[in-house]
């Protein structure tokens, strides 16, 4: 079934202000995982966003205590390259739908010896290199500085590690922090490109999580990414430089185990429901005084600033 937001309430939207109690998971699937098999009661729901379209229809289900929705960050079918996909149309749904915690398990390369293919990381820090990304909610009229200081949420990334290691055999690693390099794609590195980021001492790289995580920060929205290892990018002369035929086959790999960690880090964040800085960026990052926002961004931006401005 299909519903949209413009004609039919959705329980618990953000617009109530929901606290922790009531609010829901989000899990944005990144190449390979393109839906979840292990939530019941599933609906499908499209919402048409003051931001467009989101990459896909999100789908909406339970998960023992707890709701989950899901969105296949490039489309079901993987039709948007990763300057295509409406980060501010899918981040805002997730807020709007009263989503606190994001679970983004992503393909990523290695640009460390010790980071091997098929192994996982949990990074806690980006360096940005995207030149096309939508990098605020905030404008329009409005201003607002959120910390970015540490990206990831550390309560979300602690439950995810020690998930993560439960699950991975022995001869493949969980690695714990690391830099996320994100480049704007759909290109792979040129090699001094890759030797670039490994003197900058990177650890792997990517092609959207750092836009997700700028906007969620903004969105009040803890997130968290699962780095799944497909190659080591194109830097390493022992290893047969990245294709796409590699990095699939290890993504279907990846995506077998990396499943089973998010559905157990989505329980134990159902059971916990952690706190975290995240949910109150926006208390001291507001910066335009609502009075002085035109009454179309306020619009907008209602879904994030309600509970300081009461607009």
């Amino acid at each position: 079934m299909i519903h949209n937001y413009l004609s039919e309430n959705i329980s618990g939207t953000a617009l109530d202000n929901s606290d922790l109690a009531k609010a829901r998971i989000g899990v944005i699937g990144g190449s390979g995982v393109y839906n979840i098999k292990w939530i019941k009661n599933l609906k499908e729901i499209e919402i048409d966003t003051p931001f467009g379209k989101t990459s896909d229809n999100l789908l909406i289900g339970n998960l023992d205590e707890i709701e989950i929705i899901f969105l296949a960050r490039h489309g079901r079918n993987h039709t948007l390259n990763p300057t295509e996909v409406p980060y501010k149309a899918n981040i805002w749904a997730f807020r709007y739908l009263n989503v606190r915690w994001i679970l983004s398990p992503s393909a990523v390369g290695s640009l460390k010896e010790n980071i091997k293919p098929l192994d996982m990381v949990i990074p806690n820090q980006f360096i940005d290199r995207t030149q096309q990304r939508p990098l605020t909610f905030f404008c329009d009229g409005a201003v607002a500085h959120v910390s970015m200081a540490d990206p990831f949420c550390a309560n979300l990334s602690k439950i995810l590690i020690e998930e993560a290691k439960k699950f991975l055999p022995l001869s493949r690693e969980v690695h714990i922090g690391g830099t996320y390099l994100a480049m704007e794609g759909p290109a792979f590195s040129t090699r001094a490109e890759s030797n670039l980021y490994r003197q900058w001492g990177c650890s792997v790289i990517g092609m959207t999580n750092h836009t997700e995580a700028r906007l969620a920060r903004e969105a009040e929205i803890a997130y968290v990414t699962l780095a799944m290892v497909t190659d080591y990018d194109c830097w390493h002369h022992d290893h047969a430089n990245v294709t796409v035929e590699m990095i699939i086959k290890n993504v279907i790999e990846n995506a077998k185990i990396g499943e089973e960690i998010i559905k157990a880090t989505a329980l134990k964040v159902a059971s916990i429901r952690p706190s975290s800085s995240a949910h109150n960026s926006l208390r001291n990052g507001l910066v335009t005084s609502p009075e002085k926002v035109p009454k179309q961004t306020l619009k907008k931006l209602e879904v994030l600033t309600k509970k300081y401005w009461d607009n």
